[in-house]
Formats: structure tokens, C-alpha cells, sequence
């Protein structure tokens, strides 16, 4: 068992269409075994899981999965989309960040966040998080997302 086995296993997911609401499917591990070809889904494990796990739930608007029972899984950084590039609105993002990720179990605490407009853009944001996972011998994960219309 590794230390970080808490954070859990869930499939790897890959980014297949990005325009308008980024839309992910499972990626697919292809294994040669004596029978021939074997497709399975591939897994993601510990803290790469965590880190995916707090890109989905950023990127998932809130209250789309409840259907399925989770009402309050996603964030509402979709309700910011076409707002001006302004300090207000930067607040906004910080808050609905913050307000995603204490909703996440497998965190202990947001670290870090800086969310910045992009250089060069009016329509683009970089968000920097450093998040603490739960039990301590687990390094802090830190990753940059950009997010753009």
C-alpha cells in the first residue's frame, strides 16, 4: 500500500473536445497478452488522482451531476464566463474556487491560489493552486490551469 493509496483510484480521464464546455472521456490502455489485444480502462492513482479530481470538479458546473445525486459537486466559475477581466471578478473566481474545493474530502487545505489574467489576453485567466492533500506525509500538489472562453 503507498502512502498516498487515501487519495484513491478512478479512471484516467482525457480531454476530447475543448471548445465550448470541455467534454473528457475514459482513456483507454491497450495490453498485448498471448490471446491478442486486450482493451481496459486506464487508472489513475494517488496524488495524480487528486489533482484530476480538482480539475473536474473546477471545470463541472455546479448542480450537473444532480441527476445522479451529487447536487452540489462542480464549481460556478461557468457563471463568470464573457465577465470583463477585472479585479472583481478575479475576486469572484478566488471565491468560487475556494467554495468548489472544500466540497473535495481528499483535501485538507488550499495553500496557494493565484489567479492572474493571462499576458497578452482580455479573455483568458492562469489559476495556480497549491492544495494539501489529507494526512500529512503526502506532499502538497501544485498545478496551473488556464481557463479561456
Amino acid at each position: 500500500m503507498t502512502s498516498d493509496a487515501h487519495l484513491r483510484t478512478d479512471l484516467r480521464l482525457q480531454l476530447r473536445q475543448a471548445a465550448l464546455r470541455p467534454v473528457y472521456g475514459s482513456q483507454e490502455l491497450v495490453r498485448r497478452l498471448p490471446q491478442g489485444r486486450v482493451t481496459d480502462f486506464a487508472t489513475i492513482q494517488g496524488q495524480d488522482n487528486l489533482a484530476q479530481a480538482v480539475v473536474v470538479r473546477l471545470l463541472t458546473p455546479r448542480g450537473e451531476l444532480a441527476a445522479l445525486g451529487h447536487p452540489e459537486y462542480g464549481s460556478r466559475l461557468h457563471e463568470l464566463i464573457g465577465r470583463l477581466n477585472v479585479e472583481t471578478n478575479l475576486d469572484l473566481i478566488r471565491l468560487y474556487i475556494l467554495e468548489s474545493l472544500t466540497q473535495e474530502p481528499r483535501l485538507e487545505a488550499v495553500e496557494r491560489l493565484e489567479v492572474t489574467p493571462a499576458p497578452g489576453t482580455r479573455d483568458r485567466i492562469n489559476i495556480s493552486l497549491l492544495v494539501k492533500p489529507v494526512a500529512a506525509p503526502v506532499t502538497p500538489i501544485s498545478f496551473v490551469l488556464e481557463v479561456a472562453p
